[in-house]
């Protein structure tokens, strides 16, 4: 897309701090990070959602790659979090976040407003959700 920062990143046409590439993926340090080393690992094809990624399961791979070479530096955080919420940006992306116990995070399903749904609308939601997995 001619318009998707994360794209023109990938193309060269803006900078980034480059932790990791190859033919798929490009992993960099978010510029407005939560934590030292944030990392954001995107797909170089654009894809609106993290789900839509085709190749999903390396994609996670690589992720999980780039978290374990965060846990395993001399960043030494305690451990490492991973975000997808995607809204920032209309291009699929992973937040790779090293955090510990003592930092000032938020949890984030926290600030996000959450319903009380019945017993019955647990087992409805069951149902919808069983449905459409044999579609």
């Amino acid at each position: 897309m001619d318009d998707c920062i994360f794209c023109k990143i990938i193309k060269g046409e803006i900078p980034c701090h480059k932790i990791y590439e190859d033919d798929n993926f490009l992993a960099f340090l978010d510029i407005n990070p939560v934590a030292v080393g944030h990392t954001l690992l995107i797909p170089k094809t654009h894809y609106r959602w993290v789900y839509d990624v085709s190749n999903f399961g390396n994609y996670w791979q690589v992720a999980q790659k780039i978290a374990l070479a965060i846990k395993n530096s001399d960043l030494n955080p305690e451990y490492v979090s991973f975000l997808t919420m995607g809204n920032e940006v209309h291009h699929a992306h992973i937040h790779i976040i090293p955090r510990s116990t003592s930092d000032s995070i938020q949890p984030v399903l926290a600030s996000i407003p959450h319903v009380k749904p019945s017993t019955e609308d647990f087992l409805t939601t069951v149902e919808i959700i069983k449905n459409s997995l044999n579609k």
